[in-house]
């Protein structure tokens, strides 16, 4: 199956703006930076354990999580927050 790059890039910008949505109203509903953290790595630690990535963006951040300790997944999570926030894109 040829994956269609366009097609992909779509997917990790919607998946991107989804997470941004996210992140913006737990800040509007006056959640902490610590408290999003710890939910960011609560939610990749489930999605990282049972959700086939759908593009390879996603499936590099998996097997990143996979190979990182808590520590390594919190600075991770930590970043993915900056990057969604700041609205870098790629």
């Amino acid at each position: 199956m040829e994956i269609n790059e366009t097609e992909s890039f779509a997917q990790w910008e919607k998946w991107k703006g989804t997470l941004a949505k996210a992140i913006s109203l737990a800040d509007r509903v006056g959640l902490s930076d610590s408290s999003i953290e710890k939910i960011g790595v609560q939610i990749g630690n489930i999605l990282s354990a049972s959700i086939d990535p759908e593009n390879r963006e996603q499936r590099l951040l998996q097997e990143l999580w996979k190979v990182g300790d808590h520590e390594e997944r919190t600075i991770l999570t930590r970043m993915l927050i900056k990057m969604l926030q700041t609205g870098t894109r790629h």
